[in-house]
């Protein structure tokens, strides 16, 4: 009996063993999809029409926002395509329906560049007049962690899994294991976030080399990402920043300083990792105050004297 819990556990299980999908993503994956079966008043998967499916949409728009309802739909819509692979049905519904609605536009939230100098600033100044060598020793870790992700746009989740052997300080190169297991390699552009590097990298080698992470905490243990938040929020309120910073606002400020002068939006797509273009154009709609300055300086409307 093709019940559909019984598929959707070996489907899940396809996912890790063949597709190799990340930890994240298969647990995006399975909430999404036990969601739709608890939702979905069907045992048999072959009696499951579009109008059901229809059905189980509408409740999505009532009870998520629109990125949210779209990566649920995909989520489903990749099963119902597993399902066609396998020969386990022999019509997808979701042929029989039309999936449009707008979603609107969130620009990324970045950092602006007089906040990301004062934080590191306070970071120095704070290893600087250290008073004890854990307590410097900690700082000097926190700073690198901090430029490396404003350096490179790196992901938190691929901060705290950078492994000893994938990054080379001598060559000033990264090489980064992305979403999808997708590899990509970043140069260090600046010399004084390769020497801090360096200068952490020295100073921990006894603890890098125990665990073959980069970035490690005090128990001896890989760095986590809500170490990582707890360390943003801890010098953001020494420095009396008004401003929430995440992880990924380095990102988003990262691609869009980038963009604001004047580097391809594809180099920035392949440092960022991103499968699409599409995903990458989001920037573009944020680079306003370079835009201004182009048409303030560069449009011939300046000249005309009248």
């Amino acid at each position: 009996m093709n019940s559909l819990q019984t598929i959707t556990n070996h489907y899940l299980e396809f996912c890790q063993y063949q597709k190799r999908l990340d930890r994240k993503t298969l647990k995006a994956y399975r909430i999404d999809l036990n969601q739709f079966s608890a939702q979905i008043p069907a045992n048999e998967i072959s009696s499951i029409t579009a109008e059901a499916l229809e059905k189980f949409i509408a409740t999505l728009h009532l009870n998520y926002k629109p990125k949210t309802v779209r990566r649920k739909i995909a989520s489903v819509k990749a099963f119902f395509h597993y399902l066609e692979y396998k020969d386990i049905i022999d019509v997808n519904p979701f042929n029989k329906i039309q999936i449009r609605f707008r979603e609107p536009v969130i620009l990324p939230k970045t950092i602006p560049l007089h906040t990301m100098e004062a934080l590191l600033a306070a970071m120095y100044g704070q290893y600087r007049s250290a008073e004890c060598c854990r307590q410097k020793r900690n700082i000097l870790r926190d700073i690198a962690v901090i430029e490396l992700l404003f350096a490179t746009g790196i992901r938190i989740s691929e901060l705290c899994s950078l492994k000893t052997s994938s990054i080379n300080l001598s060559e000033k190169t990264i090489l980064i294991y992305g979403k999808g297991a997708k590899e990509r390699r970043i140069q260090l552009g600046n010399d004084d976030v390769v020497g801090i590097l360096q200068k952490y990298s020295r100073e921990y080698k006894k603890e890098i080399e125990s665990i073959g992470y980069f970035f490690v905490n005090h128990f001896n243990r890989p760095l986590s990402d809500q170490a990582v938040r707890r360390m943003i929020n801890k010098y953001t309120s020494l420095t009396a920043i008004d401003l929430h910073i995440t992880p990924h606002m380095f990102r988003h400020t990262f691609a869009t300083c980038l963009l604001e002068n004047d580097v391809d939006i594809r180099y920035i797509q392949e440092m960022l990792g991103h499968s699409s273009i599409n995903i990458t154009e989001i920037y573009t709609h944020v680079a306003l105050s370079k835009q201004r300055d182009i048409l303030t300086t560069r449009h011939p409307r300046k000249n005309f004297h009248l």
